[in-house]
């Protein structure tokens, strides 16, 4: 039975709380089993209050090492390295753009998420327009999303391949691309399927930071060879030009680079599965509840400035190594040997025995790429079928069957798509183009969700807001051009 009743955030409304937010807003909309507060987001009973301090919130962080572990890896090794080798210096301040512009909506989105009880997929179905299901109507963004999956799991297939490659790059005269590609397939079905959230963050700190700060001593050491960057490089990375040869790649740059769509969705789960929302409770008549709230949002926002500034960190020396390096050997990354021409980077820098650093850490790399992606889509899958209807909200042991099949299936899928075309670059660029149109439409939820469905006590400041409504324009402008270049 539905009950039409005054309710501005019925993402979280339960029992006594139900009353305060009456006398809070005029707004009608349904009462129905889908405001029943989910027990995957929020834990009754294990509110707590945020550490008091940035060492505190230092010992809180998490999601940022997991969601990291996807940024970096095929959109930096592959995309932007290929983006230099291809346009040289040129197109540095694209890149740089690439991972700026979108830490706001990843930030901003989560902001939605821990304050209101919503996994990632029950607040997009909130969005106005609503198309009719296999079990009632749910919002647009929900059909797109399904029929984003496709390419997406393409994508991952081109990352499978990689990082296949990459142990085929160290064992020669054991395994070749295909075979490698099938030995990361079964690796990673095995280990998410029994892993838990702690177990992949550790995981994924150790992988992305190592290989980071490898990176970034080859980027210093070729300041020391013939590849070295000049002063002149450097202009020519700022002019702002845009070559329109390297459109197409520099729009999945764009895609990919930085935190994607794919992974501010993603983020949130992990933030969900931290415990951030459960900490913070759902319990708004709880004096203390906005004490802790803005807390946890402090902890929140700190981690995604590691975010940022692990995948700058990243991201940067793989372009300049690309093009200070392939650039001048002239050298494309593509097909089979994409892994064996991106090792130039390191051993025109740092010497002919660099090629086993660079073939175990491309590995290592991408092999997280693997599983923070398809851990992530493990957790989506069952959202989709919660959301559909398919499956009760409720049901925590039901999720949990959804997403082991998810990380045991996909793995499996994305190694068939690599050994139908065995080229990752291409993979990964369908990949890429179709986050890049998907990130205006989350980006536009996130400024919707968070006018009608948040606590106005915890808004972004005006200064935030502008800046979402400014990177949403931008990624409209985006979106058009792919369609318009690529698509159509």
């Amino acid at each position: 039975m539905r009950v039409v009743v005054s309710l501005p955030y019925a993402a979280v409304c339960a029992g006594p709380e139900i009353r305060k937010h009456f006398a809070m807003s005029g707004r009608q909309e349904e009462l129905s089993a889908d405001t029943a507060i989910d027990p995957y987001t929020i834990r009754p009973g294990d509110e707590r209050d945020a550490p008091p301090n940035f060492w505190g919130r230092f010992k809180h962080l998490g999601p940022s090492m997991i969601v990291t572990g996807s940024i970096v890896g095929s959109g930096e090794i592959i995309l932007t390295a290929g983006l230099g080798a291809a346009a040289g210096f040129t197109l540095l301040w694209w890149v740089l753009l690439s991972c700026w512009s979108k830490s706001i909506v990843q930030a901003e989105m989560a902001r939605y998420v821990v304050l209101s009880g919503d996994t990632y997929l029950r607040a997009i179905n909130r969005v106005p327009g609503r198309i009719r299901g296999p079990r009632g109507p749910v919002a647009w963004p929900i059909w797109l999303g399904l029929i984003g999956f496709i390419p997406g799991i393409t994508g991952l297939g081109g990352i499978l391949g990689g990082a296949g490659q990459a142990l085929a790059l160290i064992t020669p005269d054991i395994i070749d691309g295909v075979g490698g590609t099938a030995i990361v397939a079964v690796l990673s079905a095995i280990i998410l399927s029994i892993g838990a959230y702690r177990g992949l963050e550790r995981m994924m700190l150790v992988l992305v930071i190592s290989f980071t700060l490898t990176t970034l001593i080859c980027a210093i050491a070729m300041q020391f060879t013939e590849f070295g960057m000049t002063g002149e490089d450097l202009a020519a990375g700022f002019a702002f030009d845009f070559p329109m040869e390297y459109l197409v790649l520099a729009l999945a740059v764009y895609g990919y680079t930085g935190v994607n769509s794919g992974e501010t969705a993603a983020y949130t789960y992990w933030c969900v599965e931290k415990g951030y929302p459960s900490y913070i409770g759902s319990n708004r008549e709880d004096p203390a509840w906005e004490a802790r709230a803005r807390g946890w949002l402090k902890v929140l926002h700190t981690d995604v400035w590691v975010t940022l500034a692990i995948l700058t960190c990243a991201t940067l020396p793989f372009y300049v190594l690309g093009a200070g390096v392939l650039n001048a050997l002239g050298t494309q990354p593509e097909g089979t040997e994409t892994i064996s021409a991106l090792s130039n980077m390191f051993t025109a820098t740092l010497g002919e025995w660099a090629f086993w650093l660079f073939g175990f850490g491309a590995f290592f790399i991408l092999f997280s790429t693997v599983l923070s992606g398809i851990g992530a889509g493990g957790r989506v899958l069952p959202d989709y079928f919660a959301v559909l209807g398919f499956l009760d909200r409720l049901n925590l042991p039901g999720r949990m069957r959804f997403t082991r099949g998810y990380v045991v299936v996909i793995p499996i899928i994305g190694f068939l798509l690599y050994v139908a075309f065995q080229n990752p670059v291409t993979l990964i660029i369908v990949g890429a183009i179709t986050a890049a149109v998907f990130a205006p439409i989350q980006s536009g939820a996130t400024i919707w969700l968070q006018k009608n469905h948040m606590d106005q006590r915890m808004l972004p400041g005006m200064a935030a807001r502008s800046l979402l409504w400014s990177v949403f324009i931008f990624q409209l402008g985006m979106a058009w051009l792919v369609l318009r270049y690529v698509v159509f």
